[in-house]
């Protein structure tokens, strides 16, 4: 592909496949349900005990020989999820198939889940859901999830539809634990979105209540998978970002993305020009310190995870090299008296 000055790749109505596209048949081009399978923790599981050496207090239990009987971890759960998805589609609609970001998110996620309490009883907001996957994962330990996308004038509500088959299909796994939404979210629109009050019961129903909205202001953790791949896009994400991140309680984003490496006629070379940008809208450490003690505006200070310490839970792609995990804050201004 030949990459353009404005990040672009290719026209809108051109045909583009995920390398994901499991199980399904030759030549299909329409929906298919693929089956990813992967371990979730026992529903019991003890995380105060994880990872730290726990004294047993109480009578020591014996068999009907005399023997101690030791307790036993519970097993780990083998989890199928299934995701409904497309096998190609055209530039505006990628949200519909899944892609390898999407995967790793999903594997950190797990992890999460695995080794912490950290998602334990959250509220979350995941950007450019795509087929929804990381959103009903988290389900599994989250209080609350919104599954956002935007929805196409031109496309109506297919990658929106999409997700809420994606919920509907998995929902035995979060059912006693999460509340789980779809709705629309436009970044190239405001936050919070304006709502028709007279008019809301006849709306769409991706569409917002104002509790809904209140609730995402208390969010304290943001997702997004494979939302970098043109300069526009990745303008507008940073923008809804700023209206999300510097209302209502502190947020941490975790960003999952490809390096797409592309021959560009204005460099004469191959280079990964959406990527760049990505990391032109981001701070690092040392750069945030150094900003803490002025008067500057507020901005968004990142960092890479590393994924040599993330395990392979879905088992079912090759991860390669070319993916990422962002971590990324927003240090909003301080106010005069600070």
């Amino acid at each position: 592909m030949v990459e353009t000055s404005n990040g672009g790749n290719l026209e809108e109505h051109e045909p583009v496949m995920s390398e994901i596209h499991l199980g399904c048949p030759p030549g299909l081009s329409g929906p298919y349900i693929s089956k990813f399978t992967f371990c979730l923790p026992p529903l019991d599981a003890d995380w105060s005990s994880h990872g730290e050496t726990v004294s047993v207090q109480g009578e020591i239990e014996l068999d009907k020989d005399g023997d101690i009987v030791v307790p036993r971890r519970p097993l780990n759960r083998s989890c199928c999820l299934s995701i409904q998805h497309n096998i190609t589609s055209s530039i505006p609609n990628v949200g519909l198939q899944v892609w390898r970001a999407e995967l790793v998110l999903s594997d950190f996620v797990l992890h999460k889940i695995h080794t912490s309490s950290e998602f334990m009883g959250i509220v979350s907001l995941e950007l450019g859901a795509g087929t929804g996957m990381v959103g009903v994962i988290l389900a599994h330990v989250a209080k609350t999830v919104f599954i956002t996308a935007y929805s196409k004038v031109d496309h109506g509500d297919e990658i929106l539809d999409n997700c809420a088959k994606n919920v509907h299909l998995n929902s035995e796994m979060f059912k006693y634990h999460a509340s789980v939404y779809v709705r629309e979210l436009n970044w190239k629109n405001s936050w919070p979105p304006t709502m028709d009050l007279e008019n809301w019961e006849t709306e769409k129903r991706f569409s917002w209540t104002s509790s809904e909205v209140e609730e995402v202001q208390g969010a304290s953790l943001l997702l997004a998978a494979d939302v970098i791949y043109s300069d526009d896009l990745t303008e507008s994400f940073f923008k809804t970002l700023d209206r999300l991140m510097s209302q209502g309680s502190e947020k941490e984003l975790y960003l999952a993305l490809e390096k797409r490496y592309n021959f560009s006629l204005d460099d004469l070379d191959v280079v990964a020009n959406g990527y760049s940008r990505f990391q032109s809208y981001l701070k690092d450490t040392d750069e945030c310190e150094s900003l803490e003690h002025d008067d500057s505006m507020p901005f968004f200070v990142g960092k890479p995870i590393d994924l040599t310490q993330i395990p392979q839970y879905v088992r079912e792609y090759n991860r390669g090299n070319d993916i990422e995990i962002w971590q990324i804050k927003y240090v909003r201004r301080k106010s005069p008296s600070q």
